[in-house]
């Protein structure tokens, strides 16, 4: 599996992340890994604060990954640059931006829960992207591990074809290895976790492997075309041809190749990173990245070190030794000392030093070329999501995406001495982290810190007091409300009409409002005048004025969403009518029309899995009634019961302490924010 010397050194690459539910196992993963290719040389554990990718106090604390972590490692003659991805919710948007410059992924499972609510989560995230992936079933030596339901979990809820090529050796605390169905060889580790020479396989497993191996080559066949004629000829599928065709079905989405094995006690580590060279694409296998040209044109530009640069900024990190700007070179090739063109900001940059990043140690380089994933020092204004270009090449990568915040607290300084501070603190928490938003409330003059969740503010409220030594008060969250339309109105009429001398101002236009069939469908405009009363260019005018009037709603100035507005008729005056009289009109215009329509609260709402003990369920279904919750499913497995509710995101602030007084510390609950819904009329506007 080496690379051949005469090869393009791009194949010789990977850029893959571990993405995973919380607590399902990506960090010991990454440990592993970091210990079996020589890049440490002691095992760090979770529960000991010693890993060197949750190197930041607070995931230490906390025991799970906040923020996403990059390491680079060396496996067979190949350079594996890898990212340790946050599980919790909150973090979702780490992940984003993680997807958004990765080439391959591992996704872990936990060999008890199977596919839990952020696993499928992180998943579709990474179907958004393209990014392919293969599985890993950890935890295998749990009780109640079972990698059959593992398995079945990722077909019923991922849908893709799962195709296991592992077949356990032990069940539970006996886990000691595995059989490779390809190689049909037993691999086993020692106590120790030290891999043993492989071995054939048991003669108490020999039938049951063989079993799998025909089912596996039957599956493959079923989906690969050269397989099925392999299959067809000669009734079974070769190893070179099945590894082939399960890497093509890897890299095109339709399957994922499933492995197994315990993390913590180093099993099944070394197939994993075989399986990552064999199966996940190189930066020569991705497609050429796309970007566009100052002129406007779509552009592509090939993994190439001797192109013009491409390199997308994907996270700023502000560290004691200076600012950290983490890059996904596409193109090109950057170098210490280089003037490269901020292509979002328009302004050029100079880097100071090139890094390649083991989490918090770094290792400096002389340049990176295409396929790189490294850190740059001396960006002053580089933000994530930022494009970096040749200056005389210039392109624009498409961001990642950023999620909308769904959650705020006030936070203020303690001294009055310390507001600037703050100000000056908090705009660089919101520019290493675009999914925190800081913004001055106009009518309270509160600051106000936005954000995915009540642990994701946390997170940020503690980094003010430790990293910047600031003392604050945080007020109560708010979620962020909408409203939406109930019952519409058409004909509604509306003049703008004001002379005070000079020129003046005159719009008349008739508006019909009506809702669309789904609150979260956003904001549609239409015009049907005929005859040309309200000329084209005013037409535009009164959209831009409706997109205005959805900023405050008439229930209680939150945002209005899920309607449609038709610009029926209207009149213009000669000398009068302008842009600014008609975006005025349709502005105070659909103000006043929502007015008079019936309109609905909305309140964002999210998906709640709960694991209790059989014995608490009872208390924890009263619990989730009273916080207006609504139970969709529940299920009982490994002796705890799995409750899935549907509950409003304003009445899970304080949950996780109730769920632990509840459960005697036994329950555990993730959430999944699903979108707005209806607030009853009674609810509480937080």
């Amino acid at each position: 599996m080496r690379n051949p010397m005469n090869a393009n050194p791009l194949t010789a690459v990977r850029n893959l992340g571990i993405l995973a539910h919380v607590d399902a196992g990506k960090t010991t993963v990454t440990e592993r890994i970091l210990y079996a290719t020589g890049t440490t040389h002691k095992r760090g554990e979770v529960h000991d604060g010693t890993t060197v990718t949750d190197f930041d106090p607070q995931e230490r604390d906390r025991g799970i990954t906040i923020f996403a972590a990059a390491v680079s490692c060396a496996w067979d003659g190949h350079r594996i640059n890898l990212i340790d991805t946050p599980g919790h919710v909150d973090f979702a948007d780490e992940v984003e931006r993680s997807l958004r410059v990765l080439d391959g992924a591992v996704a872990v499972f936990d060999a008890v829960a199977g596919v839990e609510p952020q696993s499928e989560s992180v998943w579709r995230q990474a179907d958004r992207h393209g990014v392919p992936r293969i599985a890993f079933v950890n935890k295998m030596d749990r009780a109640g591990a079972e990698l059959d339901a593992a398995v079945a979990s990722i077909r019923e809820r991922l849908h893709p074809v799962p195709l296991a090529v592992h077949l356990p050796i032990g069940t539970e605390g006996t886990f000691d290895g595995v059989v490779d169905l390809l190689g049909m060889r037993a691999l086993t580790w020692n106590d120790e976790g030290e891999a043993r020479d492989a071995a054939p396989v048991p003669e108490e497993l020999r039938e049951e492997a063989h079993r799998r191996r025909r089912l596996l080559e039957e599956a493959v066949a079923e989906l690969h075309p050269g397989a099925l004629e392999e299959f067809c000829d000669t009734g079974t599928v070769g190893t070179g041809t099945l590894m082939a065709a399960l890497r093509e079905l890897t890299r095109s989405g339709d399957a994922v190749v499933v492995l197994c094995g315990s993390a913590y006690r180093n099993r099944g580590i070394e197939p994993l990173l075989d399986a990552v060279l064999a199966y996940l694409p190189s930066p020569l296998d991705v497609p050429p990245v796309r970007g566009t040209h100052d002129d406007g044109t779509d552009r592509l530009r090939a993994a190439d070190p001797a192109a013009p640069l491409a390199a997308l900024a994907f996270k700023v990190n502000a560290t004691a030794t200076g600012r950290l700007t983490y890059l996904r070179v596409y193109a090109g090739t950057i170098e210490k000392g280089d003037t490269v063109w901020d292509a979002t900001a328009r302004r050029t940059e100079r880097v100071g030093r090139i890094l390649r990043v083991r989490a918090d140690r770094h290792e400096r380089l002389d340049r990176a070329t295409a396929g790189d994933i490294v850190a740059v020092v001396g960006l002053k204004s580089t933000r994530a999501g930022s494009t970096l270009c040749a200056p005389d090449a210039p392109l624009l990568l498409e961001p990642p995406g950023v999620a909308e915040p769904v959650v705020s607290v006030a936070v203020e300084a303690l001294k009055g001495t310390d507001t600037g501070r703050l100000a000056s603190a908090l705009a660089g928490l919101a520019e290493e982290d675009p999914s925190l938003v800081v913004r001055t409330d106009p009518e309270t003059g509160q600051r106000v810190l936005s954000g995915m969740g009540e642990l994701h503010l946390e997170v940020a409220v503690e980094k003010l007091r430790s990293d910047h030594g600031l003392g604050v008060n945080v007020g109560r969250p708010r979620v962020s409300y909408r409203e939406t339309v109930g019952r519409g109105v058409a004909g509604f009429v509306f003049r703008h009409v004001k002379q005070d001398g000079g020129a003046g101002q005159f719009a008349h236009v008739v508006l019909d409002v009506e809702p669309l069939d789904s609150p979260e469908s956003g904001f549609e405009f239409r015009s049907a005048v005929v005859g040309g009363r309200v000329p084209q260019e005013y037409v535009r005018a009164v959209e831009a004025g409706c997109r205005d009037a959805l900023a405050e709603g008439p229930l209680g100035g939150h945002p209005v969403t899920g309607l449609r507005v038709t610009l029926t008729d209207g009149s213009t005056h000669v000398k009068d009518s302008s842009d600014t009289a008609f975006r005025t009109a349709g502005r105070s215009g659909l103000r006043d029309a929502l007015r008079a329509c019936t309109m609905v609260l909305l309140e964002p709402v999210a998906e709640v899995t709960v694991t209790v003990p059989e014995d608490a369920v009872g208390g924890v279904l009263g619990d989730l009634a009273a916080r207006r919750g609504r139970v969709s499913g529940s299920v009982t497995r490994a002796g705890a019961t799995v409750v899935t509710a549907t509950v409003p995101l304003a009445e899970l602030f304080g949950y996780a302490t109730r769920l632990r007084s509840r459960t005697q510390g036994r329950g555990t609950f993730t959430t999944r924010p699903t979108g707005h819904a209806p607030a009853p009329a009674a609810a509480p506007v937080r």
